[in-house]
């Protein structure tokens, strides 16, 4: 299991093009798809937009953690009174 993961890894690490990006993610998922299963037709069918890794090497992590903590926030200032208050909270918590 161990293994799979690294190579994972080192397809990421290693593939300077989306067509080199895929073509390796395509072979690891032919014999990871005999441990992982549903994980890998997961990934399987995911490979395009996976494939956009490989273009700029971002994520979307940053824009998921601002989301997660705007929700946070919209938790605990249930009943806010006007929507200005909900924007200050929210300027304050993400910005300062």
């Amino acid at each position: 299991m161990s293994e799979i993961k690294e190579e994972f890894r080192e397809i990421y690490e290693t593939s300077t093009t989306v067509k080199m990006g895929l073509g390796k993610m395509k072979k690891w998922l032919s014999y990871a798809e005999i441990i992982l299963g549903e994980v890998a037709q997961t990934i399987r069918h995911h490979l395009a937009d996976i494939g956009n890794y490989f273009i700029s090497r971002t994520t979307s992590g940053v824009i998921e953690g601002i989301n997660n903590k705007i929700k946070l926030i919209l938790r605990h200032g249930y009943g806010f009174s006007n929507f200005d208050r909900l924007r200050e909270k929210l300027l304050a918590c993400l910005f300062y």
